[in-house]
């Protein structure tokens, strides 16, 4: 055998070799903003990802085929995304995707992804064309949860009538907008100013001004950030002594902060692993028990909301994998819509051939942050 036939008889065996070592592998991929606006909630998602991959392998991975995350910062930027599902399509050979909260993002790449019949599971609301629903699976409880229990808690614990809302220009903060303004009379509620603003605005006091002059006693936030916290800061400077601001769901860290500037004023939408004495008995408890328990070893004293979202969503990606007994696309785009009652550290999660929103029941409570934890208000 000369050198040339077995330099070809070696690459040969690299491929195959190269070959069956993919075939041990199950590759899940992830947009995710880990800077920018998402970050806190993205980098909480991966690490959540991580440990149910790394509870997943210790069992021998998903259908005897270990688990292999990527990993892609879209900075929190829709471009940045699109580049990033497109290098994880193409040279990381990835099979399903896991992304987080960037819901412009998953938004920009969901054609790319579809024509590759790649299931997608988000944590964001989904795609606005039904050929990209078609293989889009939401983990996020529906905008109008969040809605329902800040204009409940108003109509039943306040005698605040006319409200404001301030909003960012992401695809979900928006929806929530139109949302809230659409129903808020069902509620007894009036919303008599509406303002936008960036992520990254440093102040904010014009908007916060703005709802104070239309006559609103409470200001409804939608998104996400650290914007929480300077809206906040705002209506204590501007000496609004009265003013509610209600925060959409986030990380404990911004409750906190929020309530350290203006105390029981401050209320947001919290989670069950968010205040988990509240959890009544069952098997609910259990189940955000086992996720507490890996976080809280891991990361102590971390806002474990994000983390158990990310780490349902890898759940629901193994339960899939069990209903269909295959990890390719169209056979796993199948059995996602099989899952139906599962219970996630969250919530139970009910998915359906019509229903790609797996959260059908409000799995919200109202909280407060005192002295330094997030209680039930």
């Amino acid at each position: 055998m000369d050198f040339r036939t077995t330099a070809v008889a070696a690459a040969l065996c690299l491929g195959l070799f190269a070959q069956g070592a993919t075939a041990q592998t199950y590759k899940i991929g992830a947009s995710l903003g880990l800077t920018g606006y998402a970050a806190i909630n993205d980098r909480a998602w991966r690490d959540g990802m991580q440990i149910a991959a790394d509870v997943m392998n210790a069992k021998g991975g998903i259908l005897g085929k270990k688990v292999e995350l990527f990993v892609e910062d879209n900075r929190s930027e829709p471009q940045e995304a699109v580049v990033g599902y497109r290098k994880m399509m193409s040279n990381d050979g990835v099979q399903i995707f896991d992304s987080g909260c960037v819901s412009a993002g998953n938004f920009a790449a969901a054609g790319a992804v579809v024509r590759a019949s790649i299931p997608m599971v988000l944590c964001s609301i989904l795609p606005a064309r039904p050929e990209e629903q078609k293989w889009a699976f939401s983990t996020l409880p529906p905008p109008r949860f969040e809605i329902e229990s800040r204009f409940r808690y108003l109509k039943e614990k306040t005698d605040i009538r006319k409200i404001g809302i301030l909003h960012d220009p992401s695809p979900y903060a928006m929806m929530m907008k139109d949302l809230a303004t659409k129903i808020a009379p069902d509620f007894g509620l009036e919303v008599v100013a509406t303002a936008s603003y960036k992520q990254d605005d440093s102040d904010m006091s014009v908007q916060v001004g703005q709802v104070n002059s239309a006559g609103g006693g409470a200001i409804v936030k939608m998104g996400q950030g650290g914007s929480t916290v300077t809206i906040a800061k705002n209506i204590k400077q501007l000496g609004l002594e009265k003013m509610l601001l209600l925060a959409s769901l986030d990380d404990g860290s911004v409750f906190k902060q929020g309530g350290e500037v203006l105390g029981d004023r401050f209320l947001f939408v919290a989670t069950s692993v968010q205040i988990p004495e509240a959890i009544p008995a069952g098997p609910a408890r259990d189940a955000a028990g086992v996720f507490l328990k890996l976080w809280n070893e891991k990361y102590p004293g971390r806002d474990p909301n994000a983390g158990a979202r990310g780490w349902d969503s890898m759940s629901i990606i193994a339960k899939a994998a069990d209903v269909g007994k295959s990890l390719e696309g169209p056979a796993m785009r199948d059995a996602l819509e099989k899952v139906s009652g599962f219970q996630g550290a969250i919530t139970v999660y009910n998915f359906s051939p019509e229903q790609h929103v797996g959260i059908t029941a409000n799995p919200f409570t109202i909280g407060v942050a005192r002295d330094g934890k997030l209680v039930v208000k």
